[in-house]
């Protein structure tokens, strides 16, 4: 039998989504160290950008670049959590799943700092005097 309640829309239950959304964007700026050092790159990055005037093709790709540093930190401690949910005595799967979990981010950051060294170096460059 079909639950009508779950099939008709709900701008209230919308609205409760989206703050459970932000409860757990919260709880990884509160808990993960890294997620500060990914916030402070996003601002900067904005900043330099915003400075530099980039043209929209550049901006769409560093806010997907961004993006995605982000999304692997979330799912990172989503990860993170489950595991040590389901297993509260040390195993070397849930290390494993821990540790390529934080591999994604790495990947993740490492790359988004080789677009943003391609993206905002040479009008850098240009900008300080240095570029040719």
């Amino acid at each position: 039998m079909r639950d009508e309640s779950r099939s008709t829309f709900s701008l209230k239950q919308r609205l409760l989504s989206f703050r459970f959304a932000f409860s757990g964007w919260v709880y990884v700026l509160r808990t993960q160290h890294n997620a500060w050092i990914h916030a402070v790159a996003s601002v900067l990055v904005f900043a330099l950008a915003l400075w530099l005037r980039l043209p929209r093709l550049d901006w769409a790709v560093l806010i997907l670049t961004i993006m995605a540093v982000w999304m692997a930190e979330f799912m990172n401690t989503a990860i993170e959590a489950v595991v040590d949910m389901s297993m509260p005595d040390p195993h070397p799967l849930a290390k494993v799943a821990k540790d390529v979990a934080a591999a994604a981010v790495l990947v993740g950051a490492c790359g988004a700092v080789l677009i943003g060294l391609l993206i905002l170096g040479p009008p850098l460059l240009a900008r300080v005097g240095w570029g040719s």
